[in-house]
C-alpha cells in the first residue's frame, strides 16, 4: 500500500479526489441527451444498438409480464426466499423513518407547519454488467415504496438476449415495481429525466452507474431532482493495535473488487501501519496519525462513502465522527454486512461528497411544504415588521398587500 503523510501533496489529492476525464465525457453525455430530448423512442432505440448491440423496437422497449413471469424460471427457488428475508430487514429500517405531516400553534392565531408529500413518479436506474446487482434493487426501490411514491419507473441494460437480467425482473417484481424499460447508460438517464412516447418523465432519478450515467444525472438535475453524484466505491478503515491484522486486509481486498475502488488505512499504530506499508500486493492508502483524535479528524477531512471503526470501543471514536456516508461499528461489522443485508441502503456518497450529501433514505423520497395561517389580529399586529423590511427593500406593493387588509378592519 502507498504511504501518504497528513498535509502532504498526496493527501490533499486524495481529499479532492474526482474523476478526470470529465471534459470529453460532458460533451458526449451532452451530445446523448439533447438528442434523447428531441427524438425520444428513436434515439434511445439508436444508442441501445449502438452500445449494447441489440436491436429493439419501441414495444420492445418495455418489459413485459410475459417475461417476469418467466424470470421466476431463470433462477434457484431458494434466492427467492432469501431476497424476500433481506427485503423484510430493509423495509423493518426503512420504516422508522417515516415523516409525518404537523401543524403548531405559534401564538395567538398563527399556525405554522409542513406538510410531507411523496415524489409523484420516481425513476431507478440500475446497471448491468458481468453480474446482476440484485442488492441495487431492493436498496433503491423499497425506500422509495415505504416513502408513498406512487409510480416507480426501474430502468437496466438489455442483455443478449433483448431482455433484463431474471434475477433484477424477480427482484423488482416482489417490490411492486410498476414499469420496467430495457435502457443504459446515459441515453437511459435522458428517457426518465424527459419521457419518451414510451417512457414517462419522473420528478426523480436514483441509482448507481458508471461515468457517463452520473455525468448525464449532473446534467438533468433541475429538469428533475437525482439522489446523488456517487463515484467509485470507498472505504476508510480505522484501525489500532487491538484490531484483527487479517479482518483488516480481508476489508481492504473486499475494496479491491470494485472497479476503480478506492482502499484507506488510517492508524495511530506503528506495527499496523508497517505491516501494511510493506505489502506491495495490496492496492490504496495507509497514513499513519499520532491518536484516535487525528484518526477521526483525518476521517472527517476524506469523508468518505464507507467508514469502519475496526477498534474494541468504537463508539468512543463515533462521537467525533462528521463526515461519513455509512459508519460500520467494531470488528464484526464489515462493509459487506451493509451492502447487502443490514437495512440501510447502499446507495452512498462518495468522492467526499459526504460532507453535505445523506445516503439514500426515506427522505430522498419526499418533498415538504411549508404551511401559514395568520388571522385578522394576528396579521395586524406583526404588519409593522412586514413595513420595516419592505420599505428597506424597497418591495412597496409587498407592503401594500399587508395593509389593505388592516385598514379597514375585518
Amino acid at each position: 500500500m502507498k504511504s501518504i503523510k497528513v498535509g502532504s501533496e498526496a493527501f490533499k489529492d486524495l481529499i479532492n479526489r474526482d474523476d478526470a476525464g470529465r471534459t470529453r465525457i460532458t460533451q458526449k453525455v451532452s451530445g446523448i441527451l439533447h438528442n434523447v430530448q428531441k427524438d425520444g423512442d428513436s434515439a434511445l432505440i439508436k444508442y441501445t444498438k449502438k452500445f449494447d448491440r441489440i436491436e429493439l423496437t419501441a414495444k420492445e422497449l418495455r418489459v413485459s409480464e410475459t417475461e417476469i413471469s418467466a424470470a421466476y424460471q431463470d433462477i434457484k427457488p431458494d434466492l427467492v426466499n432469501t431476497l424476500k428475508e433481506i427485503i423484510h430487514n430493509v423495509d423493518k429500517f426503512y420504516k422508522k423513518q417515516l415523516l409525518k405531516s404537523w401543524t403548531a400553534r405559534y401564538g395567538a392565531g398563527i399556525e405554522l407547519g409542513e406538510k410531507f408529500v411523496p415524489f409523484e413518479k420516481v425513476g431507478v436506474y440500475i446497471p448491468s454488467g458481468t453480474a446482476p446487482l440484485v442488492s441495487s434493487v431492493y436498496m433503491t426501490v423499497l425506500p422509495a415504496r415505504i416513502a408513498g411514491v406512487k409510480k416507480i419507473i426501474l430502468m437496466s441494460p438489455p442483455n443478449k438476449y433483448k431482455t433484463i437480467d431474471p434475477h433484477i425482473l424477480v427482484v423488482a417484481n416482489l417490490l411492486k415495481v410498476d414499469e420496467i424499460y430495457k435502457a443504459g447508460g446515459a441515453q437511459a438517464i435522458g428517457a426518465l429525466a424527459y419521457g419518451t412516447a414510451t417512457i414517462p418523465k419522473v420528478d426523480k432519478i436514483v441509482g448507481p452507474g458508471n461515468e457517463y450515467v452520473t455525468e448525464a444525472k449532473r446534467q438533468v438535475f433541475g429538469h428533475v431532482d437525482i439522489d446523488m453524484l456517487a463515484g467509485p466505491s470507498e472505504v476508510l478503515i480505522i484501525a489500532n493495535h487491538h484490531s484483527n491484522v487479517n479482518y483488516i486486509k480481508k476489508d481492504l481486498l473486499a475494496q479491491a473488487e470494485h472497479h476503480k475502488g478506492t482502499a484507506i488505512l488510517v492508524t495511530p499504530s506503528k506495527s499496523v501501519f508497517n505491516i501494511f506499508r510493506k505489502d506491495d500486493s495490496m492496492e490504496g492508502y495507509v497514513i499513519k496519525v499520532k491518536d484516535m483524535d487525528e484518526a477521526a479528524d483525518v476521517s472527517n477531512m476524506i469523508a468518505p462513502e464507507h467508514l469502519q471503526l475496526l477498534v474494541k470501543s468504537p463508539k468512543k471514536i463515533l462521537k467525533n465522527i462528521t463526515n461519513a456516508g455509512a459508519i460500520f461499528l467494531g470488528e464484526y461489522t464489515p462493509v459487506a454486512i451493509g451492502d447487502y443485508i443490514a437495512g440501510p441502503s447502499h446507495v452512498l456518497p462518495t468522492g467526499g461528497t459526504a460532507r453535505f450529501f445523506s445516503g439514500l433514505n426515506l427522505r430522498s423520497f419526499v418533498k415538504s411544504s411549508h404551511i401559514i395561517s395568520y388571522s385578522h389580529d394576528a396579521l395586524c399586529s406583526s404588519s409593522n415588521w412586514v413595513r420595516e423590511i419592505t420599505a428597506l427593500e424597497k418591495l412597496e406593493k409587498h407592503w401594500e398587500s399587508v395593509s389593505v387588509r388592516c385598514a379597514g378592519g375585518k
